[in-house]
């Protein structure tokens, strides 16, 4: 089968009957099929869009289908199923040499940062049968995680990967971070581990906040262009790291072809963080969009105390949400409040020095420009929004 696929697959057998038949010579010398979780999300499509653009047989697997459409000529197949059905997985993963595991939950907003059993249920229960379909024989393994597993709202400045530790487990503030860090030592641990034909290879990337054409969970959530960023807080001089995602997309290509013996497996059992290279001040940062949007930056200050408690405010207004149904005033979790209020940059030398990384300049400025085109009508003067990160 060659072309596009546009339409959902709902059925595992369908989309796994369908592996390999055209592909290109991949990281191993062979015809290479890949599966991304988390494959209709903003990433995870532009990853498997880019696979594909280079003769992968690619496999999206979201709960979701993907709001864009396939490109022409592209060998890509989209699944609708959920990582937490092991048998549905196991089936797809016929034939697959190496799993991009990108899908996760918990990250947006209050709603889903409350749900901790299905945050627990997905980060950590989807990725043990990611893992678990090793029994497929499934070579490689490379995991989205986010560098919210070493930080938790304290100073990090140049942090590396041998200098930043795991944040405590009781001591990550949401269960989004806790769960995630959960998951990345289960995708470490499972390194080196027995699979049909060999031994399975993982490592593990670690991004900060995403930026680029059609990327809307960041810039909507600003909401700029309604005046709900009229405010600022926090050490005025905090730094922090973003991420293009086509570096993200190539970070990832790239840690994939360092498991494979072609290059000695040199990332086998190794953390990464990934970002653009470069730290900046998030509202410096924003300037272009506020200049496009003609608006001044944001002057008022308000003092980090009274941004705490709102957060409170809005998590008991989510708690009683079933029974008082009134617009949320604040839509950020205390972490990402912190990602505003704290400095934290880390370093990529060890993805430049291992997996050959280097990031491509690019400009928020661009993304906005796309933004702005393709954005709906503006909404309605609303309420204050903490918003402005992150993570995956």
């Amino acid at each position: 089968v060659s072309g596009a696929t546009t339409g959902a697959c709902n059925s595992p057998n369908c989309a796994a009957s369908r592996l390999g038949q055209v592909g290109a010579a991949g990281w191993d010398g062979h015809r290479e099929k890949v599966l991304v979780t988390g494959g209709a999300g903003y990433f995870g499509f532009r990853l498997g869009k880019e696979l594909a653009s280079e003769g992968m047989t690619v496999i999206l697997l979201d709960v979701n289908k993907p709001p864009w459409d396939i490109p022409d000529g592209a060998i890509f197949f989209q699944l609708q199923s959920d990582i937490r059905n092991y048998s549905s997985l196991h089936k797809v993963c016929e034939g697959v040499d190496c799993i991009f595991h990108t899908a996760s939950y918990g990250m947006s907003g209050p709603e889903q940062q409350l749900r901790k059993e299905q945050v627990e249920s997905v980060n950590v229960g989807g990725t043990s049968n990611v893992i678990n379909c090793k029994e497929r024989g499934i070579p490689r393994l490379v995991y989205t995680s986010t560098i919210n597993v070493v930080f938790a709202g304290k100073p990090i400045v140049d942090g590396d990967e041998a200098s930043a530790p795991y944040v405590p487990s009781d001591l990550h503030i949401d269960h989004y971070s806790r769960t995630k860090a959960v998951a990345e030592r289960m995708v470490l641990s499972a390194n080196g581990s027995s699979v049909k034909g060999g031994t399975l290879q993982t490592c593990v990337l670690r991004p900060c906040g995403i930026y680029g054409p059609e990327e809307r969970r960041h810039l909507h959530r600003m909401n700029v262009e309604r005046r709900l960023f009229s405010f600022r807080f926090g050490d005025p001089a905090a730094r922090m790291n973003w991420v293009h995602v086509d570096n993200l997309v190539l970070a990832h290509k790239l840690a994939a072809e360092a498991l494979t013996k072609k290059k000695n497996c040199i990332s086998s059992g190794q953390a990464y963080f990934i970002n653009d290279g470069i730290s900046v001040n998030l509202f410096e940062w924003l300037t272009p969009l506020f200049e496009k949007l003609g608006y001044s930056r944001p002057l008022i200050n308000l003092p980090v105390p009274l941004v705490y408690s709102a957060i409170l405010v809005e998590n008991l207004h989510v708690i009683l949400s079933p029974l008082i149904k009134v617009p949320l005033l604040f839509t950020r979790s205390e972490l990402q409040v912190r990602n505003i209020t704290v400095s934290h940059t880390f370093k990529i030398d060890k993805a430049c020095r291992e997996l050959g990384y280097r990031p491509k300049l690019y400009s928020l400025a661009d993304s906005v420009e796309h933004y702005l085109t393709s954005r709906r009508s503006p909404a309605p003067p609303l309420h204050l929004n903490l918003s402005s990160t992150k993570h995956m």
